[in-house]
């Protein structure tokens, strides 16, 4: 298995996970790797050192890269505990404020009309844009 450092066309740095040098290059060819921040498509392989593990603790990340994990972790952490209502996501959200069904986190879709709306009505919503990759199961 290799892990290959990658960098989006935004700066934004991770890692990808990799059979084989030419499984990287197959995947980049076929359009198959994105950003996990931004969903940009653009990536490229940076250049990396081998890793020793000699019994010493890793450096610590930077804030960029601390700030990018904090943020995948929060993302996370609201697809497990919400339910995708799509784009019923302004007419859910008044009926549960209005005690019209069980009260319960959900996410979903809503123009930027629908949310000052909501946010008029008292209603506390929360934008969270997300890559497109963010739409099926997460690694």
């Amino acid at each position: 298995m290799k892990v290959l450092n990658l960098r989006c066309t935004h700066g934004h740095g991770f890692e990808g996970w990799f059979s084989s040098e030419e499984d990287f290059l197959g995947q980049q060819e076929r359009g198959l790797l994105s950003c996990p921040i931004c969903g940009s498509a653009d990536v490229a392989r940076l250049p990396s050192a081998p890793h020793l593990n000699l019994g010493a603790q890793p450096p610590e990340q930077g804030g960029e890269a601390r700030g990018q994990a904090a943020w995948l972790h929060m993302v996370r952490e609201v697809l497990a505990h919400t339910e995708d209502v799509g784009e019923r996501f302004a007419e859910e959200a008044r009926r549960i404020h209005y005690g019209e069904v069980e009260q319960r986190g959900i996410r979903g879709q809503a123009t930027a009309e629908q949310t000052e709306e909501l946010l008029d009505e008292g209603i506390p919503v929360l934008p969270l844009p997300l890559p497109p990759g963010f739409a099926g199961t997460l690694q």
